[in-house]
């Protein structure tokens, strides 16, 4: 899915919601449990559920890996359900890979050819030839980690050189030089408020992945206001607010309600600025 696509889809679902996979079985329904696939059967019925709501999804790597060739199994068939029956959903691989050129190259291979997802998201901190194997792919789509919602975010990330600039503000400025804003998005968390405007003085046309709206205490308004580009720019992710709302055999139809009520805030907030 290339950039324009992606635009067209927000535009016509009034939406720029992801929906995070973070699919944990010592949280999902209890009768679930039965399933031979618990993982896939809550996911399935989470993505039927919310995929009207929604434009992309993301699976949370760490998720399905804790359980071996069972969890990975379960990823698979989860990326293909969306595929086969929600063609239209951009599927972003939560995996924060990124290694040596020949290692990072076998991820993107993994990700990318063997199982044709759109994007994956991918630590900037070894540098350039960790990344660039990444940015081999046509239409496939790297998310650099930059100012992310948790707590020890404040560790790294801000520190400042000596003439002033900070960790996120050099990963934008330099990883803007390897890829363009038709391949190239950011992690930016919903938690850092204001800061979204110093992120677009850096990296004005770049889709920023937003996590930490709901549970972490992000503010979707505020980051409307300071992130958002006249096509949008933004994917925000809702993964424990949506499909952990209810524990009942009704959690998908209230994951589903959850999905439509952010997405209603969102089509206000694109309403504003006539998207």
């Amino acid at each position: 899915m290339n950039k324009a696509q992606l635009i067209d889809n927000i535009r016509q679902k009034k939406s720029f919601l992801c929906v995070g996979l973070d699919t944990d079985l010592k949280k999902i329904p209890q009768h679930l449990l039965s399933e031979e696939d618990p993982l896939f059967a809550f996911n399935k019925a989470i993505i039927d559920a919310t995929a009207p709501y929604c434009v992309a999804y993301k699976p949370n790597l760490a998720f399905y890996e804790c359980f071996g060739l069972p969890g990975w199994i379960a990823f698979e068939k989860t990326v293909k359900y969306i595929k086969d029956n929600y063609p239209d959903q951009f599927i972003i691989a939560d995996a924060k890979r990124g290694d040596i050129g020949n290692t990072s190259a076998m991820y993107a291979r993994c990700f990318f050819e063997e199982m044709d997802i759109d994007a994956l998201t991918v630590a900037p901190y070894m540098g350039e030839d960790s990344v660039t194997p990444f940015l081999q792919y046509e239409g496939k789509w790297v998310i650099l980690l930059a100012l992310t919602s948790n707590k020890g975010s404040h560790d790294f990330q801000l520190t400042e050189s000596a003439n002033g600039e900070r960790l996120f503000e050099k990963v934008l400025r330099t990883s803007g030089n390897w890829a363009g804003d038709d391949q190239m998005m950011y992690v930016v968390g919903a938690t850092q408020g204001a800061l979204f405007a110093d992120i677009r003085r850096v990296a004005p046309d770049n889709f920023l992945l937003v996590p930490g709206v709901g549970a972490q205490g992000g503010s979707l308004q505020d980051v409307c206001q300071y992130g958002m580009t006249d096509t949008c720019g933004l994917l925000v992710n809702s993964s424990r607010g949506i499909i952990y709302a209810d524990n009942t055999p009704d959690f998908a139809k209230v994951a589903g309600e959850k999905a439509h009520e952010l997405q209603t805030e969102m089509a206000a907030e694109l309403a504003k600025r006539g998207i």
